[in-house]
């Protein structure tokens, strides 16, 4: 009987972080949720390589090269088609996850990436920039995925002591993405012309370990009992991720989370609206979420030189510029992640929100005054760090754990759905903007650019 393998109860229940939790979180957010961040950031260094590609390509075919125009739409349409996929992949990672599971769907979309990875890297040998973009789309699914299915795999293989913790391993994941990326972005490294195709590739590694090691471990137990109803499997997944501790406890607050489920009605996204019992909780979500679309900070994310250069930075120093926001981005993250408990969500975001409210303008006051102080050059710089800052410490961090309070009245495919497209559609808003509305000041400007990427691209 799988009774039998409970063990009875020995007073107060008191979880602990064993090394299984630790082992799942890392390779997930590790084999998944880092390939987010690494992807926002990777088409950043070797954009003026892209395009030469993408002109050179034109010319062997044609016999003429792409006008300026042409050029900036192909990039921009490189950047953004990688929020495009993100926002399939959040429509269909609901149906996944009740087919395959929380853990089987980390594994088996693992073959995007490496179908990804290949288009991209096989890309300049075969003469197609069409590889290149259709790679960055099958990446932008894959991450659609991931960023929805990993915070809930994690959350729900953790105990309530640790589940938040868990639930934002991820968050910091993606902060360490962006900063390998940036990295590997220097000159030295994979920053090179010629290696510009295993830059976009490199992502095939950390989901090769991932695929070696994640099957080893259980599937979540909520998705084993309360969807499965496989009681045994239950018991065996919670002993692999627990020490000392009551299991049997544990499964009776499951059965009672699945009794209370079956009588209570879940809503889709569109009935949760409607609902006036929820408004509140639902209006918070969209408040939170507008904020983050219109905050801008995916437009830092993609086109971090290309500010560091309008702002004056040399041309020599911003890869090493754009390195050090990818350390503040992960200390942030941590802060944020090892205080929410104690201050909680709202002080976070508010605080998060400020922050990055007032460096934007900040911003916007130092590249008017840069041509008369040069010390708004330094200004400028600071002001990108501080919203890179504001946004991991807040909202970055917080407003998963309030979509996760909808729980018992969305649907999980809804809930899904409505936490991946949301961060999508935020990247489809500002993903190809700043790149056309850098390219129309410069052509408004009486004054010749002279920095390296309108030379680069001149040539």
């Amino acid at each position: 009987m799988a009774e039998d393998l409970l063990i009875p109860p020995s007073g107060k229940i008191i979880p602990h972080l064993t090394g299984s939790l630790l082992a799942v979180a890392f390779l997930t957010s590790f084999g998944s949720s880092m390939l987010y961040g690494y992807n926002l950031a990777v088409v950043n260094s070797p954009a003026v390589y892209i395009k030469d590609f993408y002109n050179k390509t034109a010319v062997s075919r044609n016999g003429t090269g792409l006008s300026g125009e042409t050029l900036t739409l192909m990039y921009s349409l490189t950047v953004s088609v990688f929020a495009i996929g993100g926002l399939l992949g959040s429509l269909i990672v609901g149906v996944l996850v009740a087919r395959f599971g929380r853990k089987g769907t980390v594994v088996k979309t693992t073959v995007l990436v490496f179908f990804a990875g290949s288009l991209m890297g096989f890309s300049r040998s075969c003469g197609s920039p069409e590889m290149v973009i259709l790679g960055r789309f099958i990446t932008g699914i894959h991450s659609g995925i991931s960023l929805s299915v990993v915070p809930m795999y994690l959350g729900e293989i953790a105990p309530k002591n640790l589940r938040g913790f868990l639930g934002l391993v991820p968050s910091i994941f993606i902060g360490t993405g962006v900063f390998a990326a940036q990295i590997l972005g220097l000159h030295e490294l994979l920053g090179k012309e010629e290696h510009w195709p295993l830059f976009l590739s490199v992502v095939v590694v950390p989901t090769f370990i991932q695929l070696m090691l994640l099957p080893w471990f259980p599937e979540s137990p909520r998705y084993l009992l309360i969807e499965k109803h496989n009681v045994h499997a239950t018991i065996t997944a919670l002993k692999w991720y627990r020490a000392n501790c009551n299991i049997q406890a544990e499964i009776e607050e499951m059965q009672e989370e699945q009794r209370s489920l079956s009588s209570v009605k879940t809503l889709s996204v569109w009935n949760l609206l409607l609902d006036d019992t929820v408004r509140w909780q639902v209006l918070s979500v969209v408040v939170i979420n507008i904020g983050m679309q219109l905050s801008g900070i995916d437009a830092i994310w993609f086109y971090t030189n290309d500010i560091f250069e309008n702002a004056g930075i040399p041309t020599p120093e911003i890869p090493y510029t754009t390195a050090g926001t990818g350390v503040i981005e992960i200390i942030a993250g941590l802060i944020g992640c090892f205080t929410i408990e104690k201050l909680g969500r709202r002080p976070l975001l508010v605080g998060g929100f400020t922050m990055m409210g007032i460096c934007s303008a900040g911003i916007t006051f130092t590249l008017i005054l840069q041509t008369h102080l040069s010390l708004m050059h330094y200004v400028s710089v600071c002001c990108v760090v501080g919203i890179i800052a504001g946004f991991c410490i807040g909202p970055d961090v917080s407003w998963v754990l309030l979509l996760l309070d909808l729980r018992q009245h969305l649907s999980v495919s809804g809930r899904l759905c409505l936490h991946g497209h949301t961060r999508d559609q935020k990247q489809d808003i500002h993903g190809d903007k700043p790149v056309v509305l850098q390219e129309g000041a410069r052509s408004r400007d009486p004054v010749p650019s002279t920095g390296g990427s309108a030379e680069a691209e001149e040539d």
